[in-house]
């Protein structure tokens, strides 16, 4: 996974330039504002730290449809070149004017950097390390601000600092930013399967996952493309398929079909036994019931029964084969180094690529035997049955992390295909003979088997396909013109879409509204008000230069609490970390609060202030800080995560510029205990929240998080019904 690791810590060298920007604005407007003489205008000093927030607001509005359109790199790209010209813009300012133009550019690179990595990086990430990789740009925001305090402080110390040297450093990082966008990132594999750009994207997906085989989250990558609302809920007992099965024989009998040739298997479906239909049940005997039952989104309840099932699957790739464990060589697999024999031509591949659609340049990539990309996506099982293959080889063609399988089967009704994601269960079967004993039912069945939940919902495969031996199955080609074609603002109004979009953006205002950027961006006047001047007075130090070591000290200590963060992500989990964390926010709060609403000496106010914010910042950094925009990345689908982001992060943007713009006029009318009171407030209804409507996503494939937010609302709608 070293490919993965590396293209994220390249990606968030662009929330280190954002760090190193909100630091180095934070010490440098105590030396502009005395330049400009603005010591009486507040509104303008907030204006000068404001500007680079109303630029990412601005860019914002655009960056999620545009990055769907050209992609996710050269939006990169762009915010490297945004972050450069600004640099060069404020080391050159010769009024307040020209200033608020470089800051107002400086914006629109923050903009494009803090809405596009966490999205770059939850597509390129496996599931077993999003959340760890997806906290990088915590860490490494945090960095910058560090090493910005640090160089600051270094300033202060001399006898004239000067403050358009500190802004324009910026454009030097920038530069190997610009590098590192432009020659080692690739882009996006998501973004160009949504473009068609098959043979790019696996070629891509092959580098970042450092093996060759990558057919079943290729598979799954199509697969998102879709945002169909129709999910379902269903439990299998699941076998392996022989020569002999034959299910249009067998009515209560389904063929599964997975992403290579030779992966098929039969599910007989069953009810009484699934941790999924268990759940779904508890809702609808819940209605009407206790508040609290009524308040519980339904996706928490889902997700939760699964973390609570299969504490030791979720966030492992190895776990993809749980599915399967027992069985041993149960599959008949065909050998990757071998020739496949799926009896296709140039011809069939011609005759389907005269239906698919094209990607938007109207490009199609030409057919490659090697990377097996004219092999059929879905292929039923015609080797003998005693082939042997490994659990392995099993994994990487149904795998798709997070103890979930891929497959697909035909629907009974219409023909068209269903995409199907299998989910072990463990529930309580006993056989008797051939027959199976589950939950007072008995169920004829042979062999080997496991009981399954399974999530079904279309396929964005549609009907079109091959006949091969008689077996309509789909290609690895691009998905039918109802999908790719389709209008993006309609896809908006899918239930599933509008659940996860609610939740994304109460989670960025709340977190916006506990106050965090505020309180970072006047760190240095904050602390001087608290009084810290007083802890560095003997050693000859000012007060200006005592306030930014104090930030400076309290970044540092934040990085290995990100780093504890970093580790716990993908173990304890995103929901859990919030639960942990916010409650001590508020302790910090409450705390800082008492200490500056009680009288006390000097130098115990000051210690006290000065701990509550340290505790404050160290918290906020494990959970509230990276888990929003790690949330927002992980709940949308595909074609509309650009947009569903940009609003997302609009929503940040706007948030952090009514906070940074206010808390100057706050601290002079109700004082630095009265800012905190109502963070306070606002971090206990988050807590609320978070409970009742953020559900835990470690470990589970994008596209497998979706298709939750589509059961969930259905269970939303049912529940208004």
């Amino acid at each position: 996974m070293s490919g993965a690791v590396l293209v994220a810590i390249a990606a968030s060298i662009g929330n280190l330039l954002q760090g190193w920007d909100n630091a180095t604005i934070a010490g440098a407007v105590l030396y502009i504002k005395r330049e400009f003489k603005l010591e009486t205008q507040p509104t303008i000093e907030g204006l000068i730290v404001a500007m680079s927030l109303i630029g990412a607001t601005i860019i914002t509005t655009f960056s999620g449809p545009v990055s769907d359109s050209v992609g996710r790199r050269p939006m990169l790209i762009i915010s490297s070149i945004l972050y450069f010209l600004s640099g060069l813009i404020m080391f050159w300012s010769p009024n307040v004017y020209i200033l608020l133009l470089a800051r107002l550019i400086d914006g629109f690179g923050i903009g494009l950097a803090v809405t596009l990595v966490p999205v770059y990086i939850s597509e390129t990430a496996p599931p077993e390390i999003r959340g760890l990789l997806n906290t990088l740009p915590q860490f490494t925001g945090s960095g910058g601000m560090f090493f910005s305090y640090c160089m600051i402080f270094g300033m202060t110390l001399t006898p004239s600092p000067n403050w358009r040297v500190m802004l324009g450093v910026l454009s030097l990082p920038s530069l190997v930013y610009f590098a590192l966008m432009v020659f080692y990132l690739p882009e996006s594999p998501r973004w160009l399967v949504s473009k068609g750009k098959m043979k790019e994207a696996k070629a891509v997906l092959q580098k970042l996952r450092g093996r060759e085989d990558v057919s079943g989250e290729m598979a799954l990558l199509v697969e998102g493309l879709g945002t169909s609302g129709d999910t379902s809920v269903e439990e299998y007992l699941v076998a392996p398929a022989t020569d002999e099965d034959d299910p249009s024989a067998e009515k209560d009998k389904i063929k599964l079909y997975g992403p290579e040739a030779g992966t098929s298997l039969m599910a007989q479906p069953v009810t009484g036994g699934s941790v999924l239909g268990s759940v779904l049940g508890s809702m609808v005997m819940s209605r009407g019931g206790s508040i609290i039952d009524t308040m519980m989104d339904p996706v928490v309840a889902l997700l939760g029964s699964v973390h609570e099932k299969h504490p030791d699957a979720t966030g492992s790739m190895r776990a993809g084969s749980n599915l399967f464990a027992h069985f041993g060589s149960m599959f008949n697999v065909a050998e990757r180094a071998g020739p496949r024999e799926d009896n296709w031509t140039e011809e069939d591949q011609q005759a389907t690529d005269n239906d698919d659609v094209r990607s938007s340049d109207n490009e199609m990539p030409e057919p490659d035997e090697e990377s097996g990309l004219e092999a059929p996506l879905l292929s039923h099982s015609d080797l003998p049955a005693d082939h042997d293959n490994s659990i392995g080889e099993v994994q990487g063609a149904m795998g798709i992390g997070g103890g979930w399988q891929l497959a697909w089967k035909v629907s009974e009704k219409d023909g068209q295909y269903k995409k199907v994601f299998l989910r072990q269960d463990e529930v309580p079967a006993s056989r008797k003979g051939s027959m199976v004993s589950l939950t007072g039912s008995q169920l004829p069945i042979s062999g080997d088997f496991v009981h399954a939940s399974a999530l079904v919902s279309r396929s964005v495969l549609g009907s079109k396909a091959l006949v091969i031996e008689d077996a309509i199955e789909p290609a690895l080609v691009q998905p039918v013109e109802t999908t790719t074609k389709g209008s993006v603002w309609k896809e908006l109004l899918e239930p599933g879409v509008k659940h996860a979009l609610f939740a994304g953006v109460m989670l960025q205002i709340l977190q916006q509204f506990s106050g965090i950027n505020g309180v970072l961006y006047y760190t240095p006047q904050i602390l001087e008000q608290a009084g810290v001047g007083v802890l560095l007075s003997n050693l000859g130090i000012s007060s200006d230069s005592a306030s930014i070591l104090i930030s400076a000290l309290t970044t540092f200590l934040m990085l290995p609490c990100i780093g504890v963060a970093m580790r716990l992500m993908d173990v304890s989990g995103r929901r859990s970390l919030l639960l942990t964390t916010i409650p001590i926010l508020v302790v910090a709060l409450v705390v800082l609060v008492i200490s500056n609403v009680v009288s006390m000496g000097t130098v115990p106010h000051a210690v006290l202030s000065t701990a509550s914010v340290i505790i404050y910042f160290c918290c906020f950094v494990m959970g509230f800080g990276p888990v929003p925009n790690i949330f927002c990345a992980e709940i949308f689908p595909t074609r509309v995560r650009g947009i569903c982001i940009a609003i997302c992060a609009l929503t940040f943007w706007i948030g952090d510029i009514i906070v940074t713009y206010s808390l100057p006029v706050m601290l002079n009318a109700i004082g630095l205990g009265g800012v905190f009171g109502i963070y306070a407030i606002v971090c206990c209804l988050a807590f609320v929240f978070v409970i009742f409507r953020v559900p835990e996503t470690k470990g589970l494939p994008l596209e497998v998080i979706i298709e939750f937010f589509n059961v969930g609302s259905k269970g939303l709608q049912n529940e208004v019904e």
